[in-house]
């Protein structure tokens, strides 16, 4: 399963953020572990490095973290292409539509967040991650 996995998980996971933490670290787990190929946007990786070097106040700590989320989770390009179409999405949020564009694009099969409320009018599947792990258990069982 190809999962795109939005920048509030990760952030989530890197600063252990309560009560949303436990998810998001076994969302880790679980890509670390091969049970899903984990999905990231290149685009999201600069709120990532921004929002853990606040929380460092280190650049060397900062890209050491990057380093290892980069061998946790692919990365995807966004293209010009997603965020023109992005445009003219339905969905009220313009970042969150780049994201769904860049994800149909790329052929995820759904998207992790805890902002589902924005997805309403996706044309993918979008999960809290609760639900994702919920699902990835099921897959294990089966």
């Amino acid at each position: 399963m190809r999962v795109l996995i939005d920048t509030c998980v990760i952030i989530d996971a890197l600063q252990s953020r309560t009560p949303f933490a436990e998810d998001a670290q076994s969302i880790f787990i679980h890509s670390a572990n091969k049970k899903f190929e984990g999905y990231i946007t290149a685009k999201s990786v600069t709120d990532i490095y921004y929002l853990t070097r606040r929380l460092t106040h280190n650049d060397e700590e900062t890209r050491k973290i990057l380093s290892k989320l980069f061998l946790l989770f692919h990365l995807l390009d966004t293209t010009s292409l997603d965020c023109r179409k992005a445009l003219s999405s339905e969905m009220t949020d313009y970042e969150d539509a780049v994201m769904l564009e860049t994800a149909i694009r790329s052929e995820m099969d759904c998207i992790v967040t805890r902002n589902v409320k924005d997805y309403a009018k996706a044309m993918l599947k979008v999960y809290e991650p609760s639900y994702f792990l919920e699902i990835l258990e099921l897959e294990c069982e089966e």
